[in-house]
């Protein structure tokens, strides 16, 4: 049974079988916002939605070890803030993003997520001591406008979910008002192991690289 996941909660990546979960997908699923209008309001328009899914890794000092985010990102507005260019692979290739959504699902949800980062734990370069997830509205609204949104953790592809591990909702709710970004939670090893906790901490940052910093500075030391 899937974990809902509770701002602040830790868990052990361990299935129901005993087993450890070291690969799996990272994925965000979110929808269009339709309005209504016209005559008598029966009309109806769809504004897109475009949600950025984004990793940054650290190494055990807080040091930033590597990142995977748009490759859409001007490399001039990266720059001002001394992020280096978006990539869709991590350096070890442990990691990958299926790439950037602008619009949302247009006509309900279709029950697959928009973007997805699969994950191979094997693979993640010894260095890396922490990845964390998070999540970036490039539009005007704000989460609590946006008729749903999910970050769920499960077994799978990037087309056919096996099993969902874990789940966090973070959309269409009075909390999210004004919030526009919102750092979901991270991978972390401890004794050799990775675990997981769930951060949930949603900010009103008007861009990416604020977000960064946010998680460089507060959350990866």
């Amino acid at each position: 049974m899937a974990i809902r996941l509770e701002k602040g909660q830790r868990i052990n990546l361990e299935k129901n079988n005993g087993s450890k979960l070291t690969e799996f997908c990272v994925g965000c699923n979110w929808g269009a916002i339709v309005k209504s209008g016209g005559f008598l309001g029966l009309g109806k328009s769809t504004q897109d939605v475009d949600l950025d899914l984004s990793c940054m890794m650290f190494d055990a000092n807080g040091n930033p070890a590597d990142h995977i985010y748009s490759p859409l990102y001007k490399r001039e507005f990266l720059a001002r803030y001394g992020m280096p260019p978006g990539k869709t692979d991590s350096n070890d290739f442990a990691l990958h993003h299926s790439g950037d959504d602008l619009k949302g699902d247009q006509d309900g949800d279709d029950g697959l997520d928009n973007e997805i980062i699969t994950v191979d734990l094997n693979r993640v370069n010894p260095e890396v001591s922490q990845i964390f997830f998070f999540l970036n509205n490039c539009g005007d609204e704000d989460f609590s406008q946006i008729p749903y949104a999910s970050i769920r953790m499960y077994e799978g592809t990037p087309t056919r979910v096996k099993e969902v591990f874990a789940s966090y909702d973070v959309a269409a709710s009075p909390q999210y008002k004004g919030m526009t970004a919102l750092i979901m939670g991270k991978l972390y090893r401890r004794n050799g192991e990775w675990k997981f906790s769930a951060i949930g901490d949603a900010f009103p940052d008007h861009n990416i690289c604020e977000t960064i910093r946010r998680i460089a500075t507060n959350y990866a030391k």
